[in-house]
């Protein structure tokens, strides 16, 4: 049975997306730093008889994350969406060059992580799915939150390279963008609408950047 490896579980989008998939047939391997957060998390998945692992490790950390998704493995459907950190996001003018290290790690140097440790299991498939959820920063910069605004930019170059060199190997790379807060009331951004969102950007393989809802308009 294939696997649906999340980088970044949570009780929101990432418990949602999870279930989507699981729902759909695929193992599902959860990766947080949290093991009593993972151990909740996947009690509750099985429960709904979805088939459910817990791999407990950083983003931050190159060696337990590349350790996690290797045990998780072969994996073919990978989706990076940690929540960056309060301390991401000082003001331009008070963000120091020292203060992008932890943004570019956990942004940059993480994601790289992520796919070098799928990748062998993906082409042994013949087939994968690369999922990046980022905020509206991603590709609108905001000056209030510098260091993910950066960060977030290095991570969708990234990716976009990673979905014209992948396409011909039959691995799909996509971005999600999510302009705003994702709210269980909300039509087309809540944890339920997102996971299947992505689910159908798996499936469809079209395109590489999709919009949760339409990025607002700058003043």
């Amino acid at each position: 049975m294939s696997t649906f490896a999340l980088v970044g579980a949570g009780p929101g989008l990432g418990f949602a997306t999870a279930r989507r998939f699981g729902a759909a047939g695929y193992d599902v391997a959860l990766i947080a730093r949290s093991a009593s957060r993972l151990e909740e998390l996947t009690a509750e998945l099985t429960r709904e008889g979805i088939r459910a692992r817990a791999f407990p490790a950083d983003v931050l950390d190159r060696t337990s994350l590349t350790a996690a998704l290797q045990a998780a493995g072969p994996v073919e459907v990978l989706q990076f969406s940690p929540v960056p950190r309060a301390d991401f996001m000082k003001p331009l003018l008070d963000t120091s060059a020292d203060d992008l290290d932890a943004p570019l790690n956990f942004s940059v140097k993480g994601p790289v992580t992520a796919v070098h440790a799928v990748l062998p299991g993906m082409r042994a498939l013949g087939r994968g799915t690369v999922l990046f959820v980022n905020g509206g920063s991603a590709v609108r910069p905001h000056p209030q939150r510098a260091g993910t605004s950066i960060a977030f930019a290095a991570e969708s170059a990234y990716a976009r390279m990673l979905h014209e060199v992948l396409a011909p190997e039959n691995i799909h790379v996509a971005q999600l963008i999510v302009p705003g807060a994702i709210r269980p009331d909300a039509e087309h951004s809540s944890p339920d609408a997102l996971a299947g969102r992505l689910f159908a950007i798996h499936s469809e393989r079209d395109g590489f950047r999709h919009f949760a809802e339409p990025m607002p308009e700058t003043p």
